[in-house]
């Protein structure tokens, strides 16, 4: 469940109620600094509250004070093997020092992490791999690996605890989502600690987005995880961030930008609605509110389908409509629907978020989905006329059973 445990990184808190905090890891080699931060800015504007950079080597040091000055996003400090440059990267200013207690040295090596950690203030996270366990827990991973990865998330709680360093933050990733799942479910019983969720290594933008999504999804739904990071193999983080707030939007957990909603098409589709999908998403990505925004492939179920939706769009071989939260606005070409669907948003934002409609226009529009609908698909609106159909009948029923007539037939009987 929710971790009651909080951890504050750069002014982001995780934990402890707070939302689920977005963040990614840079791809580029941390001491190119021009690199880097352009990067860093991109994967800020795309949403990121926090970023993770590399620190393999000395000169990435170096390369950290500059970052953690210049970054609009605080940043984490990406420790492996080296413990020194985890307590040079504290000294750099990092806002927050990622180690695995497994890898980085022993016990004492982390108890010198901790301590300069705690002396500056700095939060740190703990992490286990499925691909980085310590050796005592081989055996153990082949029979069991989620007990093996919560067993080795778990000693390295004790021994934080031990060194009195309790400014900390959890993740056990592994390649499988089954077993990530299972592993977080059961690691979120028996610590409070904020938990970093992840699938490791996930794949690609096609099918780790997917992975990303089942898993982390999984587990978000289940109110288990403080943060998340996408691992995706792509030179572009930001691509990391926007699959991020996407699984968020979904489980309706944060809002930021717009929503499209899109049908998947079928063999009534008439325009080319792969374009037409495709630019509005494009120009979507202007709009900063979390506008709902729908694009139906043709007329069969009308509106309905995206009564919701505070603008849509559906359409048909040669002409098509705009409407707004289930009512029509205009009818217009096929071809320009795209166009005139971004100024009558346009139009809204305008008017201080007004939907403004011609009545004439409005009415042009409705008689044309009319004309358009299968006269046969049970469309909201068709539903909701049955309903109220069936209900008429039922009264009108009841009231010849009450009727004078039925009264004095039952009383002879």
């Amino acid at each position: 469940m929710a971790s009651k445990r909080s951890v504050t990184v750069g002014g982001v808190q995780i934990g402890g109620g707070a939302p689920v905090a977005v963040q990614t890891m840079t791809k580029t080699e941390t001491a190119n600094l021009q690199a880097t931060m352009d990067q860093i800015r991109r994967v800020a504007d795309a949403g990121a509250d926090i970023v993770r950079c590399a620190v393999p080597r000395e000169k990435d040091v170096e390369a950290l004070k500059t970052i953690v000055r210049e970054s609009p996003i605080p940043i984490i400090a990406d420790i492996h093997f080296n413990h020194t440059l985890a307590l040079k990267a504290i000294d750099a200013g990092a806002h927050c020092i990622r180690i695995n207690p497994g890898n980085i040295g022993g016990p004492e090596k982390v108890a010198e992490v901790a301590d300069r950690a705690k002396a500056a203030g700095v939060p740190m996270r703990i992490g286990v791999n499925s691909g980085s366990l310590p050796k005592h827990l081989h055996e153990l991973e082949m029979t069991n690996p989620v007990e093996a990865l919560v067993t080795a998330a778990t000693e390295f709680v004790d021994l934080m605890e031990r060194l009195r360093f309790e400014d900390f933050k959890v993740s056990i990733k592994s390649t499988s989502v089954p077993n990530t799942i299972a592993a977080n479910r059961l690691l979120s019983e028996r610590i409070d600690y904020p938990l970093h969720l992840g699938i490791t290594e996930a794949g690609t933008k096609w099918s780790g987005s997917l992975k990303s999504a089942v898993g982390l999804g999984t587990l978000l739904a289940d109110g288990i995880g403080d943060t998340i990071r996408i691992s995706l193999s792509t030179f572009h983080a930001e691509e990391e961030v926007k699959v991020a707030w996407e699984i968020l939007k979904a489980l309706k957990l944060r809002e930021r930008g717009p929503v499209l909603i899109a049908c998947p098409t079928c063999g009534r589709l008439q325009f080319d609605m792969d374009s037409v999908v495709a630019e509005v998403e494009r120009r979507l990505e202007a709009y900063d509110d979390p506008i709902e925004v729908s694009v139906l492939g043709c007329a069969v179920n009308g509106i309905g389908e995206a009564r919701h939706a505070d603008f849509g769009i559906t359409g048909a071989k040669d002409m098509g409509m705009i409407y707004s939260k289930g009512e029509p606005i205009k009818k217009v070409r096929t071809e320009n629907l795209v166009d005139e669907l971004f100024a009558e948003i346009d139009k809204y934002y305008a008017s201080g978020k007004t939907v403004t409609r011609d009545a004439a226009a409005a009415a042009e529009a409705a008689a044309w989905l009319a004309e358009e609908e299968d006269a046969t698909a049970m469309t909201p609106e068709r539903l909701a006329a049955l309903e109220l159909e069936k209900a008429k009948a039922d009264a009108d029923a009841i009231d010849e059973a009450l009727s004078p007539v039925a009264g004095r037939r039952f009383t002879r009987a």
